[in-house]
């Protein structure tokens, strides 16, 4: 099936299981970033169902990855992504923001809020990584042009309808590498006084985010959710996510 087929037809059937929200819930704005490996083109199922709803959603990519892989350096740093989302919120004047990081970004989140906490409203950690202040995602530094880590199959990602994964793995793309070096820093506590929601995916649970959601359960005045589907659960859930990221945004 083309992808444009795909997306067409996946969209319409999202729809169509979406749920109706118990309460409508004023205009929200969510800002989506996306994990490694992935660019802002993994959002495409989830968007129009908060749009359709009347909320805005801003889906970047981040620096080297999909649409925007020819910037692949070692140059690109977790700083690089922190700023770059930071300087985006600032240049739309973004105010009381829902951010959700996905995997990866769940580090990217953590730093952007440390910075520009007025500008949001919520953290959604969706199956994500957390790190505290001084911590890296592990992994040398490495050097060169071109210092990347290659995608993963996107069966490892929880996606296992064979169109899905097809779509996926046309997409993915090496991940820059020293993000995963570069220590996380923080002038204040992690969360930075938002409130802050951990979303577990839990079928297939990913192994490797497992200590993530303990530690959210861990954490005074977090709060965890769990969703029925895999760790892309933008493409593999997109309805149910919708309806759960705006029952939390209220």
């Amino acid at each position: 099936m083309r992808r444009r087929a795909f997306l067409g037809t996946a969209a319409m059937m999202a729809g169509a299981l979406s749920a109706p929200v118990s309460a409508q819930t004023a205009p929200v704005t969510f800002v989506l970033i996306h994990g490694a490996w992935h660019g802002g083109w993994c959002w495409q199922l989830l968007t129009p169902l908060l749009e359709a709803r009347g909320h805005e959603v801003i889906a970047p990519t981040l620096a080297g990855l999909g649409e925007r892989a020819s910037e692949l350096s070692a140059d690109i740093t977790l700083d690089t992504h922190i700023e770059e989302v930071v300087d985006l919120l600032d240049r739309r004047r973004v105010q009381n923001a829902v951010l959700v990081g996905h995997s990866y970004a769940g580090v990217v989140i953590s730093g952007v809020a440390d910075r520009v906490p007025h500008r949001l409203r919520r953290l959604v950690f969706l199956d994500a990584v957390i790190v505290e202040n001084g911590q890296t995602l592990g992994g040398a530094r490495m050097t060169g042009s071109a210092a990347a880590l290659p995608p993963m199959p996107a069966s490892a990602f929880g996606v296992v309808d064979a169109i899905e994964r097809a779509w996926v793995e046309a997409n993915l793309t090496p991940h820059p590498a020293n993000t995963f070096a570069t220590p996380l820093r923080l002038t204040n506590p992690l969360g930075n006084g938002l409130r802050c929601i951990y979303v577990a995916c839990t079928r297939p649970a990913m192994a490797s985010v497992g200590r993530y959601l303990q530690f959210a359960r861990s954490r005074l005045g977090w709060y965890v959710e769990e969703l029925a589907t895999g760790h892309d659960a933008m493409v593999t859930a997109p309805a149910p996510l919708a309806n759960l990221l705006v029952r939390l945004a209220v």
